[in-house]
């Protein structure tokens, strides 16, 4: 890993904000992959609650037994709704996510912009000193 020099000019916070912004951006990427996943897996585990939930009442009205099946319905009903609740907390959080990653990525270019149109900017490998 290259070490940053902290200089006390503006070139300088500009370059340390643009070598936090590379060094995150992958796991940021990597926890908007994972968050997308796991909706993903939350729908299908919605449709598969629905499914259940549709086959118990229907083996319940063709149930000779009296059997009561509707607490179940009842609890899958549940865990559907808390499911739909955290898979819009996890949207949410990934719409907040992509802004912050968009508006951090619109910054480091306006501000490498500026820098290289001032002169004070020359790009360098990360393997020289």
């Amino acid at each position: 890993m290259a070490a940053l020099a902290v200089v006390e000019t503006p070139s300088g916070k500009d370059a340390i904000a643009e070598g936090l912004f590379e060094l995150l951006k992958p796991a940021v990427q990597q926890l908007d992959l994972h968050v997308h996943s796991v909706r993903e897996s939350q729908v299908d585990l919605r449709e598969h609650i629905d499914n259940l939930a549709s086959e118990l009442c229907r083996i319940n009205e063709h149930q000779k037994v009296a059997l009561d099946l509707d607490p179940y319905v009842k609890k899958l009903l549940n865990a559907r709704r808390r499911v739909v609740l955290v898979n819009n907390i996890l949207q949410n959080a990934q719409e907040r996510l992509r802004r912050l990653n968009h508006n951090v990525a619109k910054e480091t270019a306006r501000r490498k912009t500026m820098l290289e149109t001032s002169g004070a900017f020359t790009p360098r490998s990360p393997s020289k000193p």
